[in-house]
């Protein structure tokens, strides 16, 4: 069975690593201490909070030099997936990207297996977090 061994940023750092503007950094802090985060953030009533905060942090980590100012993102949850699209508005314009995090598809990508055999979901949620994604990918 595989293991992650590895650690993951914590949101201060990819914040501080990235490019993002101050009113959005601030809007995903209040999102991750469960708040409102306010325009800089905006998602559809089907997208829970804790997996719109593992979406944006896949775009810090994954673009860190993006200017982020604000992010609309419409998405599908289901059990162990999260599914949609993002707008991501920059001073250069806006950005669309589609996303697949789904945390069964990386249980089996790393071998975690519940005593039934089956991929266990929960335990790759907890030790991949964000970096659970199958398809992360800029459209236009």
């Amino acid at each position: 069975m595989a293991s992650s061994s590895q650690t993951l940023p914590t949101l201060d750092e990819l914040l501080d690593a990235s490019s993002a503007a101050q009113e959005f950094s601030d809007a995903l802090r209040q999102l991750a201490r469960g708040g409102k985060p306010g325009p800089a953030i905006r998602f559809n009533a089907g997208s829970p909070p804790v997996k719109v905060r593992r979406a944006l942090c896949q775009l810090l980590e994954t673009h860190p030099d993006l200017v982020v100012q604000s992010v609309s993102l419409e998405g599908r949850s289901g059990c162990s997936d999260f599914r949609g699209t993002m707008a991501v508005e920059t001073p250069d314009g806006e950005a669309t990207y589609r996303f697949v995090w789904d945390c069964a598809w990386k249980a089996g990508e790393v071998g975690y297996k519940t005593f039934w055999g089956d991929p266990d979901q929960q335990k790759a949620a907890r030790e991949f977090d964000y970096r659970c994604f199958e398809v992360f990918e800029k459209v236009t």
